[in-house]
C-alpha cells in the first residue's frame, strides 16, 4: 500500500505538504498542488480513514444507527443520509443493533468520536443515558424522526408528526363511509408508534366512532406480525370494513391476510399504512399510506449533526436543538375504498 512518504518524495515535497493538499489546509501553491495530485494519481495513494481518525482524533464519517437493516425503511432512509452526507464530503457507517441495547451500546463505544464524528440515532432502541455520555464524550448526537415534535426528547433531534400521520390515514378512510375500523399497532402497549395511534384515535373521536378495544391488536413491526394481527382481528370480528395500520409492513401483512381469509382488498376491506417504502407502491393492490418526509428528515438530521460538529456544541451549552420536517401527506392508492353497502356474510372462524 502506497504511504503518504512515498508520494512526498515521488512530488519532490514534504508529508506535510501532501497532507495539507488532501485537507485542502494550508497555503500551497497551484504548481506544488498539481505535483502532488500527480504524484497521488501515480502511485494509487488513498488515504487510509482509520489511521487518519486515530492522528487527527476525528474522522470524515458519520455513524446511523437503526434497529432493524431488515426492515427496508432502514435501507431507504440509510440511502437518504449517505446522499446527503456525501454532500458534505462524509462518508457513513451503519451500525445494525438488531434491536439489541448492548450491541447499540458498544457501537457507541467503539464508534463515537473516534471512527465517526457524531451519530445519527433512527429508533435504535438505546438508553438515553447512554447517548448522552456518548454527547459527554464529545460526540455529538442527533436523533432522526422522533415522533413527538410537542414532546422534545432532551436532544438534537429532527421530528415527524406522525400523530398527524394517524389522523389523515384514519380520516380517509371515515370519509369513504367506513365505521367499523380496526387497527394494527406496530409496537407495543406505549412503544414507538403510539402517537400514531393516537392520531388515528383523534380523528376516530372527531368523528364520533368508538375504537373497540377488540378492534385493536399490537404486533410486530413485520409483515409476518401484520399477517397474523390481521387474520386473528378479521377472523374474530367479520363486521370489520377497513384496517388502519401503523407502518407499511404490517399493512402489507394484512392484505395477505385478507387474501388467505377470501376477502377482496379493497372490494371487501381497505387497508393502509404508515411511511411510504418502495413496497407500498409496488405491492398489488397498491397500498394506500401516508407518506413521511423520509429524504427531508435525512437531510436535516445530517445538516444539525455537521453544525454541531462544526460548532463543537456542548449538551450544557445550549438547549437540543429540534428540527420539524414538513407535514406528512396522504397518498391514496389502490387498497382502500368505500364499503360495500350490503353486509357481507359472516367468516367462517
Amino acid at each position: 500500500m502506497t504511504t503518504i512518504n512515498e508520494v512526498a518524495r515521488h512530488a519532490g515535497v514534504t508529508p506535510a505538504t501532501v497532507s495539507n493538499v488532501l485537507r485542502s489546509r494550508g497555503r500551497v501553491g497551484a504548481e506544488t498542488r498539481q505535483r502532488v495530485l500527480d504524484a497521488i494519481d501515480a502511485l494509487g495513494y488513498r488515504p487510509h480513514l482509520a489511521a487518519r481518525a486515530l492522528a487527527e482524533g476525528r474522522a470524515p464519517t458519520l455513524a446511523l444507527m437503526v434497529s432493524s437493516i431488515a426492515n427496508p425503511f432502514y435501507p431507504e432512509f440509510a440511502l437518504a443520509v449517505e446522499r446527503a452526507a456525501r454532500a458534505s464530503g462524509h462518508f457513513v457507517i451503519i451500525c445494525n443493533t438488531n434491536e439489541d441495547p448492548l450491541m447499540g451500546r458498544a457501537y457507541l463505544d467503539q464508534i463515537a468520536g473516534t471512527l465517526s464524528e457524531g451519530v445519527l440515532v433512527m429508533n435504535a432502541n438505546l438508553d438515553f443515558a447512554d447517548l448522552h455520555l456518548t454527547e459527554a464524550r464529545g460526540a455529538p448526537v442527533v436523533l432522526c424522526m422522533w415522533e413527538k415534535p410537542n414532546d422534545p426528547p432532551g436532544l438534537p433531534s429532527v421530528a415527524v408528526d406522525f400523530a398527524l400521520a394517524g389522523r389523515l390515514a384514519a380520516s380517509h378512510l371515515i370519509e369513504l363511509g367506513h365505521r367499523r375500523i380496526g387497527a394494527i399497532v406496530g409496537s407495543k402497549v406505549s412503544g414507538i408508534h403510539t402517537p400514531r395511534y393516537e392520531g388515528f384515535v383523534a380523528a376516530m373521536k372527531a368523528a364520533h366512532l368508538t375504537v373497540h378495544a377488540e378492534h385493536v391488536r399490537h404486533a410486530p413491526d413485520t409483515v409476518q406480525g401484520g399477517y397474523a394481527a390481521a387474520h386473528e382481528l378479521l377472523s374474530a370480528n367479520p363486521e370489520i370494513t377497513a384496517l388502519f395500520a401503523t407502518n407499511d409492513l404490517p399493512a402489507l401483512g394484512a392484505i395477505h391476510a385478507a387474501a388467505d381469509l377470501g376477502l377482496a382488498v379493497p372490494g371487501d376491506l381497505s387497508v393502509t399504512g404508515i411511511t411510504d417504502i418502495q413496497l407500498a407502491r409496488e405491492s398489488r393492490p397498491a397500498l394506500t399510506t401516508v407518506a413521511v418526509p423520509t429524504a427531508e428528515a435525512a437531510k436535516l438530521a445530517v445538516t444539525l449533526l455537521r453544525e454541531l460538529i462544526a460548532t463543537g456544541t456542548r449538551p450544557s451549552d445550549m438547549a437540543p436543538v429540534l428540527y420539524e420536517t414538513s407535514p406528512p401527506r396522504l397518498v391514496v392508492r389502490a387498497s382502500t375504498a368505500p364499503p360495500r353497502s350490503a353486509r357481507r356474510p359472516s367468516r367462517s372462524r
